[in-house]
């Protein structure tokens, strides 16, 4: 592997996901190493992630198709989501409302679940017409986490939202890729579409211990089949 760090110690040390369009609330925490106030590693050991971080996903220089160019796809009505599925990487994780704190930021799904992923609730869900934001840790100062291996996925690869009205919404992946944080393209990510698209997110890159957090994010973009 490229790079292993060691993971931070220090409790809820969280930071921007910088960017977010109009009506899409800033991400304030690192999708990824979100540090337990009790943290088991006492001390400054290998990474929990036993993937490389730093590793570019193998379908980011696939650029599928825009939504611009495809004939308008279907969708769902609004439907809560409950479950992800993911075979390729095996995820099999519920989801949680991402809720907005009094400043106007997203907040994380709880730091100490591995298997959990987040949608924005005050925003279109998976598989209804427009853009649905998914959020998940890549790892924990415990142990690697639900996006883990979200690196894995490229271009063609299919994954299943279970929703609450008894319908599965499965999409394809058009590509992935990773932005840096300081110049991460708000308009690409969470742009309105009038397909039904989604959005996979979390973080990538190096850690950097003085900002106590990634410097990038990998987002995987798709669209409802």
């Amino acid at each position: 592997m490229a790079s292993r760090l060691s993971s931070p110690v220090e409790p809820q040390a969280v930071t921007p996901l910088q960017g977010a369009r109009p009506g899409v609330p800033l991400f304030v925490w690192c999708v990824g190493i979100l540090v337990l106030a009790l943290s088991l590693f006492g001390g400054h050991g290998k990474p929990s992630d036993p993937s490389d971080p730093s590793a570019k996903p193998h379908g980011a220089a696939a650029l599928a198709p825009s939504s611009s160019t495809r004939p308008p796809g279907k969708h769902l009505p609004r439907s809560e989501p409950t479950r992800l599925l993911i075979p390729k990487i095996d995820v099999d994780a519920p989801f949680t409302e991402l809720t907005v704190d009094a400043a106007g930021k997203l907040q994380p799904p709880a730091a100490d679940d591995t298997n959990l992923v987040g949608w924005y609730a005050k925003g279109v869900s998976p598989g209804e017409r427009g853009t649905a934001i998914i959020a998940g840790h890549v790892d924990t100062t415990t142990s690697a986490a639900v996006f883990a291996d979200l690196r894995e996925l490229e271009m063609g690869d299919r994954f299943t939202v279970e929703r609450a009205d008894g319908r599965k919404a499965t999409f394809v992946v058009d590509n992935a890729d990773t932005f840096a944080k300081d110049d991460f393209p708000d308009q690409r990510v969470y742009a309105d579409t009038r397909d039904a698209e989604v959005r996979l997110i979390t973080c990538a890159g190096d850690y950097d211990h003085s900002a106590k957090d990634y410097t990038e994010n990998l987002v995987v973009f798709a669209h409802l089949v």
